[in-house]
């Protein structure tokens, strides 16, 4: 006779399966009605149309934001689950239990829902820029619209993308595989971003890495709860509690991130707080935020009473109706994000808009002085978070150690957080306001990112605080944080880029690759492109410093006579960089910097070298830096080698005859010396 709970078992996984249905219809159908009311009221739907214009039709006006919506929600629902797979539910060393395994399966079909729903937007997309009926446009108009036009481009990467991860979703096994189908799923979000509202905005640093911010913080929230609620609903077990628990975690992160994207958005958009109450998007804008509010509220319900419950069986059901009320809730807010994303913002108010501001986002600075450098600052929001997120974990790591009883030296944490004040001061403040328009600050900012920034992040060692603070998974064979930053340090990925070659390479070919080439201009002609660089220079040279002269572990130890070998390469090869700079006949990157007017420096070649004799001088000082600090660790290691000798010869009971003999007659060759002998 079979035993009497496998029934009870299957009564409540059907029920609980029940259940999901019911709250999976009800969050899609309050979706619908918010995307159709929002749409009615902010006017996308019901425009007139005026006879001999171009008119999309009927279709287009109502099934591009259908098509936009299935888009987003699909997209977080593959990011959930692969989630869900990968980070939420316990591993055992690295392979997939069976419940993670039939969530990545289920994301595969997700994510071709996902490719299906992107390719259909590209076609409404392309139908509304034209105005013509979709089946008109799908043709060589389609396949030109997806290979040459930015909004194309971005919407076919997600088609790629997503039809990628429904094909490797079939046969990963490996929590390893797992995690990179959800970067995959995560880069996906991004490229929409990098068109429309934002990239129009006047105020790119804002707009755009907030627009992406957001998608990916909505993402991760909306998908992470709905998968984690199907498996507590379905298949709860002795798995879930914990699941709840790292989702808790990971919600308060989206929902930072969500609120943090949403002020930026609206700054970059609304350009008074009577707008709010006064135009469509204001309106919608503001219910929006209201939505979040309540969204916030029963978050911190989860947290407070929910999560400590939920291996109960009461504190589960509990936890079943607070997901279900909140994923409804969740439904309603994409849908009126979607109907933002079709109702125009304000426009600003002001009678023309000269070239460099419709470029740069803000008009040509007033001549350089100590006063514009300090005041002149410019809000971009990705390196606000990086340089927040870098400098507050630090500090949380040095804490916990701290209040263990464990010490951390000063001089790390310093070197740290100077780092970070220098990206502060390259990034943020005026002098990155005029490295957009005069090449000798650019080239000034690029010498700081790549050559000083990193050595003093490097020299912090923040992967041995990290290793020293974080907290082992509580489970064996289980995979937290510090399990996947050891299982990155030891992968083969780690091994092949910290190699010296490797390394080496990206640092000095960068810059080569870059500026004596078309990639220059298109760089920084877009803020996309321009950030990208940035961070380029900046991860690059922090790779050729910790493989240098990093204290962390790494793949591997470098002798410190190859090191200095490499360092008198590098330096050489950047000096060289900068005088090639100084003798171009022609100045570099004219499509870009010839649209400016710049009253008080027309001498283009003069600033430009300028700009190659930083890049050949600056990098004495980190050159003196980076050699300083290898000496004293070579010092170090040396003494490090001969304590271990002494302690070895003191445990075997034997010594280094040679040694002892060569040590003793440099002693007798001393005496000689001072004997006169």
């Amino acid at each position: 006779m079979a035993p009497p709970q496998k029934p009870k078992t299957t009564d409540a996984a059907r029920r609980g399966g029940d259940t999901a249905a019911i709250i999976g219809v009800a969050a899609v159908a309050v979706c619908a009605i918010a995307l159709i009311a929002s749409l009615v009221a902010g006017g996308a739907v019901t425009a007139q149309v005026i006879p001999g214009l171009p008119d999309p039709g009927s279709l287009t006006r109502w099934g591009l934001p259908l098509a936009r919506n299935l888009t987003a929600l699909t997209g977080a629902l593959t990011v959930g689950l692969l989630l869900l797979a990968a980070v939420l539910l316990p591993s055992e060393r690295g392979r997939l239990g069976a419940s993670a395994t039939g969530y990545v399966r289920a994301a595969s079909w997700t994510a071709l829902a996902w490719a299906a729903a992107a390719a259909a937007r590209l076609v409404f997309e392309l139908s509304n820029i034209l105005g013509r009926v979709p089946s008109d446009v799908v043709g060589n108009e389609l396949t030109s619209y997806a290979g040459q036009i930015a909004e194309g481009r971005a919407l076919m990467a997600v088609v790629l993308i997503a039809t990628a991860i429904a094909l490797f979703a079939r046969t990963v096994t490996s929590a390893a595989g797992t995690m990179g189908l959800l970067a995959a799923a995560v880069a996906a979000l991004v490229p929409p971003a990098l068109t429309g509202h934002a990239a129009a905005s006047g105020n790119h640093e804002l707009a755009v890495t907030g627009l992406a911010l957001h998608l990916v913080a909505i993402s991760v929230w909306v998908g992470g709860l709905a998968a984690v609620t199907y498996h507590g609903l379905v298949r709860s077990g002795g798995d879930a509690a914990e699941a709840v628990r790292r989702f808790s975690a990971v919600a308060l992160w989206a929902y930072t991130g969500v609120a943090v994207s949403g002020v930026a958005s609206a700054l970059s958009r609304l350009y008074s707080l009577d707008q709010l109450v006064s135009t469509p998007y204001g309106l919608i804008l503001m219910l929006k935020v209201v939505l979040f509010a309540v969204l916030g509220v029963l978050g911190w319900r989860h947290r407070r009473s929910t999560v400590p419950r939920i291996a109960e069986e009461g504190g589960r059901a509990l936890f079943a109706r607070l997901a279900g009320v909140e994923l409804v809730i969740m439904g309603a807010v994409m849908g009126l994000a979607t109907t933002l994303s079709r109702t125009a913002p304000p426009a600003p108010d002001v009678s023309e808009v000269d070239a460099a501001t419709a470029i740069l986002g803000f008009p040509i600075p007033p001549p350089m002085s100590l006063q514009s450098l300090l005041t002149l600052w410019r809000p971009d929001l990705f390196f606000i978070l990086v340089i927040a997120a870098l400098g507050g974990l630090y500090a949380a790591g040095v804490v916990r150690l701290r209040r263990r009883g464990d010490g951390w030296p000063v001089v790390r944490t310093v070197f740290w957080f100077a780092g970070l004040l220098t990206m502060v001061a390259v990034m943020l403040s005026g002098f990155a306001t005029y490295a957009m328009v005069l090449f000798s600050t650019h080239m000034l900012q690029h010498m700081i990112t790549s050559m000083l920034i990193p050595i003093l992040l490097v020299l912090g060692a923040p992967v041995t605080l990290a290793l020293r603070a974080l907290k082992p998974a509580r489970r064996r064979g289980d995979r937290g944080p510090r399990e996947w930053l050891n299982a990155f340090l030891q992968s083969r990925f780690s091994k092949v880029v910290t190699h010296p070659a490797v390394a080496t390479a990206l640092f000095v070919l960068g810059p080569y690759a870059v500026y004596f080439t078309p990639i220059f201009p298109a760089l920084m002609s877009d803020h996309m492109g321009h950030l990208l660089m940035n961070v380029h220079f900046l991860l690059t040279g922090f790779l050729f410093y910790w493989t240098i002269i990093g204290i962390d572990p790494g793949p591997r130890k470098l002798p410190y006579l190859l090191r200095f070998v490499l360092l008198l390469v590098t330096m050489g090869m950047h000096a060289f960089f900068g005088i090639t700079i100084m003798m171009q006949s022609e100045p570099l990157a004219m499509e870009y910097y010839g649209q400016f007017d710049i009253p008080w420096s027309e001498d283009v070649a003069g600033d430009q070298y300028q700009g190659g004799g930083f890049a050949w001088a600056v990098g004495e000082i980190p050159t003196l830096l980076v050699t300083v600090m290898m000496m004293r660790q070579w010092s170090q290691d040396e003494e490090r080698t001969e304590r271990r000798r002494e302690r070895h010869s003191r445990r075997d009971g034997s010594d280094d005859a040679d040694l002892d003999a060569y040590n003793a007659y440099l002693q007798e060759l001393e005496r000689r010396s001072r004997n006169g002998g």
